[in-house]
């Protein structure tokens, strides 16, 4: 099951980092990983999630990123919005042994909003005045900002229901992971916002009903509404105003709700896990995204770069002497000595690099993990488990 590739990996990764990685993994309730694009972050966060579950785990792992990489690479044709149960004859294929489960799925960010309305609405008219308003159809699915809130409504709604022993959520792209951080914060402020204030007192009124409540209004206001209604003809104004009506009825239980949120991103059952590659622009972005972990005081666990050129084997300064026979025809000499300084020169630009990734005082606990490059692509269960293994060692016997 362990081809010579992964062998080479999980050589060179120390044991005791690899020992810290897999204590992270056994220990924490929830996996965010996150980095910029391209750096394997989605075959980290299935790698992690396969050796969970490898070592007797429920795991669950969610993705907000629509790439069809991780469904692939675990037998799936596609990842859905349903909970999917990876099922154990893709493993007994490729003849990997798994003692928990695994469960995949794709956010579905409108069906999550769609459970807090029902969660929080007064009364099943007002649920369902929201639901059916075109205005929250829009808002539910294209608002900015809306699709990192609700990956962190999913994610504590998976950690309130108990029925996963380890949550991995892979994140989208680091500039929108940026997002997800104070994503409940944001929803609070436009929630409670002098301007959305100005709308319940122009759109509710006194009688409620989402009626434009012109009489409660300035003359200043006045005009406005109707300068509004003459561009946007009074249907989109009565929608408004029917959504903004009911939102209203859920500000008290959705602001506590974001709150709530917020706080759990920051509980110790919360483990962050930065996937980088050696590029320098990745080695920027993840340092970057440190920063703002810093800064919202919440922890830098690990940090994995994948991809990472290793020095050749030899001495260092030549070619090993296994290559340096006097029979060996010049031709392949010559093209031994090309790779084994092309394999120096790109070892030590990598090296240089990671040098540059930032570790204060706060990170004296971090992990940070150099996975070499591996040599064919991970693209299916077997490749998963051994990138799992790479990283955090096998799985306990038994």
């Amino acid at each position: 099951m362990t081809g010579p590739a992964t062998r080479r990996a999980s050589a060179k990764i120390p044991a005791d980092t690899r020992a810290k990685l897999a204590k992270l993994m056994q220990d924490k309730r929830v996996l965010l990983c996150v980095g910029s694009g391209g750096v394997g972050k989605t075959t980290t966060s299935a790698a992690l999630a396969l050796a969970a579950a490898r070592s007797g785990k429920r795991v669950i792992c969610l993705t907000i990123d629509p790439a069809r990489r991780l469904a692939n690479s675990l037998g799936l044709e596609e990842m859905t919005q349903e909970e999917t149960v990876v099922a154990p004859e893709v493993f007994r294929a490729a003849n990997v042994e798994v003692p928990g489960s695994l469960t995949v799925m794709m956010l579905d960010t409108k069906r999550t909003f769609d459970d807090i309305v029902n969660k929080h609405a007064s009364t099943p008219q007002a649920r369902d005045a929201i639901l059916n308003n075109k205005i929250y159809q829009y808002v539910s699915t294209s608002l900015a900002g809306t699709q990192e809130y609700m990956a962190m409504e999913k994610l504590q709604a998976l950690r309130e229901a108990g029925t996963y022993d380890l949550i991995v959520l892979d994140t989208p792209p680091t500039a929108n992971a940026l997002d997800f951080l104070d994503a409940p914060e944001r929803m609070i402020q436009a929630i409670d916002s002098p301007a959305m204030r100005w709308f319940v007192q122009a759109f509710a009124g006194k009688g409620g009903g989402g009626k434009v409540a012109f009489s409660l209004l300035g003359k200043g206001s006045q005009l406005v509404l109707k300068a509004m209604s003459k561009i946007t003809g009074g249907a989109f104004l009565d929608q408004m105003a029917g959504f903004i009506s009911a939102i209203n009825d859920l500000f008290g239980g959705f602001t506590e709700r974001a709150k709530r949120v917020s706080e759990a991103l920051r509980g110790p059952d919360v483990a962050f896990i930065l996937v980088s590659s050696p590029e320098p622009m990745a080695i920027d972005e993840i340092n970057f995204f440190a920063d703002r972990l810093r800064q919202f005081a919440m922890p830098r666990d690990a940090f994995v770069i994948n991809r990472v050129h290793l020095p050749p084997e030899g001495d260092g300064q030549g070619i090993p002497e296994a290559l340096a026979l006097d029979d060996l025809p010049q031709e392949l000499a010559a093209a031994a000595a090309r790779a084994h300084e092309e394999a120096r020169v790109l070892s030590t630009r990598d090296a240089r690099t990671i040098e540059r990734l930032k570790l204060d005082e706060g990170d004296r606990h971090a992990v940070v993990a150099r996975v070499p490059a591996f040599e064919r692509d991970v693209h299916d269960v077997g490749a998963l488990a051994r990138v799992g293994e790479a990283l955090v060692g096998p799985p306990p016997a038994g």
